[in-house]
């Protein structure tokens, strides 16, 4: 009887074959996704510093809508409170699907990326908060940092080539989804001033419907594409519609109605079978919507700001609400994610896996100072359009993402040989079934 001791369990583990190719997937749909971000971003801030400046912000500024259902409002608006709504759709969708049949339902492979996400939330607040702590108007801008811009950061691995491990990518992609999360439940709870508890209420009813319809007959939805938009988008904007006179931000929607969509495939005997659930399938068909539509139309109305030239951006740049953004998202992101996974590590006895080293988790930590949509957006949130510190917020979010980007490159670009060497382990040994070895070793 063998008396060696297990071997202690890898603090980020490959998780299994089928995870790993869906991740895949995803994150070669995001990369086209955040490759129109950042164009949509740049022609905005080009557009917005040129003589034709004017016109931007008039289009930016256009109202449209039925004003007795309090739906009048500037595109501006309809991208921030409208279209994100489809982003966070899919956020919803990728974490219950992860909770549900992915690898986060082992709590040993969820509490990892878990206490990394919150590090990455928590120090990055405090350090916005502890540098604009003496100025009542600008302190509610502690939220600004908290997220990751995961089509952004997928843009820059993409730019540089780089092989990255599947076990980072894996790591990466779920603290960019848990902290989404994070940060709609930050919106939801600390930037609503006035609940309608009556609309807020009525809310129920779409959200209870939508959610017998798509469990009744996921089915049908899932054969019928036409069926979704015919009968399961008005009732979710009926739900948005609501959830938006009732005070709060109507992106939380987005995540209410994805939680309601059934993650596993099942008959009409409730007996789950295999193949794709609707959650799934819903994944696939509105993922292209979100990230080649809605978050670069939301970028280019929300990333366009009127710097100023040489002297704006100064004056930007030196602003305390510049200052805590840029320090939180380019210090305080790695700082936080590092600290959450040693902690982690240290209690759980949990160790590294021998073919990373901690640099690697410091360039992906770096990745996720990439904070730029949902930055963007709280940013609006927390100062309105129109207000200086807005504007130096956006311009700090840039820049610290610019920054975060060009850190990570460096990094995860001097690695990228050994990086090489890994995806090449990775592919060469294949079973029967097509699975490499190094997976089914983990079986």
């Amino acid at each position: 009887m063998s008396t060696n001791p297990p071997s202690p369990r890898p603090l980020i583990g490959r998780g299994s074959y089928l995870e790993a190719l869906r991740i895949g997937e995803i994150l070669h749909k995001e990369t086209v996704g955040g490759t129109l971000l950042v164009i949509a971003a740049v022609i905005a801030l080009i557009w917005a510093n040129s003589p034709a400046s004017e016109s931007y912000f008039a289009l930016r500024d256009f109202k449209i809508g039925f004003e007795p259902w309090h739906l009048e409002l500037s595109l501006g608006a309809w991208a921030a409170d409208g279209l994100l709504a489809i982003f966070f759709f899919l956020v919803g969708l990728e974490l219950k699907r992860e909770i549900v049949a992915g690898d986060l339902r082992q709590i040993s492979k969820a509490i990892v990326p878990v206490a990394a996400a919150v590090g990455g939330v928590i120090v990055p607040a405090l350090i916005y908060a502890a540098i604009n702590w003496s100025n009542p108007d600008t302190i509610s801008g502690w939220a600004i940092p908290t997220a990751t811009d995961i089509a952004f950061a997928v843009a820059v691995l993409a730019v540089i080539g780089s092989h990255l491990p599947t076990p980072l990518r894996i790591f990466l992609l779920t603290l960019a989804v848990v902290d989404d999360l994070m940060a709609i439940t930050i919106i939801a709870f600390f930037y609503t001033e006035t609940i309608n508890t009556p609309a807020l209420l009525l809310t129920l009813i779409p959200l209870a419907l939508f959610a017998f319809l798509a469990r009744k007959y996921q089915g049908f939805f899932g054969m019928k594409p036409a069926a979704a938009w015919f009968i399961l988008l008005p009732i979710g904007f009926a739900a948005w519609a609501l959830l938006h006179a009732s005070g709060i931000h109507a992106t939380v929607a987005g995540v209410a109605l994805a939680f309601m969509i059934p993650v596993l495939h099942s008959t009409k005997h409730g007996r789950h079978t295999d193949g794709p659930g609707l959650a799934e399938i819903f994944e696939h068909r509105f993922r292209p919507l979100s990230a080649g539509f809605a978050v670069p139309l939301f970028a280019f109305f929300s990333a366009g700001v009127a710097i100023g030239g040489a002297e704006g951006l100064r004056s930007a740049l030196t602003d305390p609400v510049a200052i805590g953004i840029i320090a939180a998202l380019v210090l305080g992101k790695p700082i936080g994610i590092l600290a959450a996974t040693w902690l982690t590590a240290k209690f759980t006895k949990a160790t590294l896996d021998p073919e990373l080293k901690w640099v690697d988790l410091l360039g992906v930590s770096l990745l996720a100072g990439i904070g730029f949509t949902v930055s963007l957006l709280v940013a609006e949130l927390s100062f309105g359009l129109g207000n200086p510190s807005n504007d130096h917020a956006k311009v700090a979010i840039l820049a610290a993402s610019v920054l975060a980007a060009v850190l990570a490159s460096i990094l995860l670009g001097s690695r990228n040989r050994q990086y090489k060497k890994l995806q090449a382990a990775e592919a060469i040994d294949a079973d029967e079934d097509g699975i490499p070895d190094v997976y089914q070793r983990e079986q």
